[in-house]
């Protein structure tokens, strides 16, 4: 696997220098994946778990720390108090590490719960990778040492949406459309916050909130967003809440209103959108279809087995992170790891990224996006619709970077 040595190359020849790099050779690490595999959201989990599945299949095959990594997958139903129970069973089963991404209810309960666990246990320490939860919270006033969140927050995407959007002259009139828990709540407020200080003409036309996962006809809330005039809209839905909320706007020939979205790459949306959202929906992410770099020959792989899109390629940095601490400290103990991925940098498909040491928030490059017909230059098929998401803009890590509030309490 040449994309993988290429990429971790510094770390593995220091560490091949002391001779440390083949220390836990052939090592099993058992990662628990806890997300929903049941309910409207079963989808998008679903495919959660074959990326994680087949990335761990990849890195087996060659990696510098020379591990193999075994992924339990457990059904959280979205659900905080599945996840406790899930949290409880992987670690029965031997996980000493464990992921997980959709909803910050979820991440909430295993971080209350590894906080408790990792002070009563010492020396069964367990470490909690964040691929997808996105609530700002999560590393600033809850922040934990056990917890490393390798997405983009909610605020650090709304400083690179906004950024440009404040560019864009056809906007006057915006909409904003969430799922009502902390993440969809947060999506609001960064909105209304960022578009006042960036571009004070614009005007908020709408404020609603829909149940997280329940509503199964988004009809009524296009009404109104026709309605209001709005010629853009700026959602964090994801999911079924997504899908459903796009294929409402094209049954109701919304088409002259933009979406400017955190999550319309996921499972079920691009076929939602097809043709009629043409030049109409935008992204703001880490990545996209037409990725370059290590995550490409993984994500025609997983095309290829799976007859389906890798969509989220932050899970690609929880295996690259885990291999350089593994690497740099020569063994699998999660305290040792946990320290080494304070502040740990690497270079991967989306430039530099980095471990911020103060509250364990990975500050990455992040790009916009917007959904068009596939071409010669980005050529990736999203769900067979023949059209994909191209990248319009890049920004730096440091132009999304937020400050953070975290007290961080590391153990003695």
């Amino acid at each position: 696997m040449k994309w993988i040595v290429h990429s971790l190359a510094a770390s593995a020849l220091m560490a091949c220098a002391s001779g440390s790099a083949w220390a836990q050779k052939g090592e099993t690490v058992k990662i628990g994946w806890i997300d929903p595999l049941s309910g409207l959201m079963a989808a998008v989990g679903t495919n959660q778990l074959k990326t994680f599945q087949l990335i761990a299949e990849q890195f087996n095959k060659g990696n510098a720390s020379g591990v193999k990594f075994e992924i339990i997958p457990l059904d959280n139903k979205l659900s905080p108090q599945e996840t406790t129970a899930a949290l409880r069973s992987a670690m029965d089963q031997g996980a000493r590490y464990v992921v997980q991404g959709n909803g910050s209810g979820p991440s909430l309960a295993i971080m209350d719960a590894l906080e408790k666990h990792n002070a009563r246990n010492k020396g069964k320490e367990v470490v909690y990778l964040n691929y997808a939860a996105v609530d700002p919270d999560l590393t600033n006033s809850k922040c934990s040492y056990w917890h490393f969140r390798l997405d983009a927050d909610t605020s650090m995407k709304m400083e690179a949406l906004t950024t440009y959007m404040k560019d864009q002259a056809d906007i006057k009139k915006v909409y904003l459309i969430n799922q009502n828990y902390s993440h969809g709540q947060q999506v609001s407020k960064y909105a209304k916050e960022m578009l006042k200080a960036k571009r004070p003409d614009v005007q908020i036309v709408g404020d609603d909130f829909a149940p997280l996962a329940q509503v199964r006809d988004f009809a009524p809330y296009i009404a109104k967003i026709k309605q209001s005039g709005a010629d853009s809209v700026i959602t964090g839905n994801w999911g079924s809440d997504l899908s459903l909320l796009v294929k409402a706007a094209n049954d109701a020939g919304l088409s002259n209103v933009k979406f400017y979205t955190y999550y319309a790459f996921g499972s079920g949306t691009p076929t939602a959108m097809g043709a009629a959202a043409d030049g109409k929906v935008y992204v703001v992410g880490y990545g996209h279809y037409n990725l370059q770099g290590p995550i490409q020959p993984l994500m025609t792989d997983f095309k290829k087995k799976m007859n389906d899109d890798l969509t989220q390629s932050s899970i690609y940095h929880a295996f690259a992170l885990l291999d350089s601490a593994f690497v740099k400290t020569g063994g699998t103990e999660p305290v040792k790891v946990a320290a080494a991925l304070e502040g740990m940098k690497i270079k991967s498909f989306n430039g530099e990224v980095e471990m911020r040491k103060s509250d364990h928030q990975l500050q990455q490059g992040l790009f916009i996006t917007r959904w068009q017909k596939a071409d010669a230059k980005h050529p990736y098929d999203a769900e067979n619709t023949g059209y994909t998401f191209a990248p319009v803009k890049y920004y730096e890590a440091f132009v999304a970077s937020t400050p953070t509030t975290c007290q961080m309490k590391r153990p003695s």
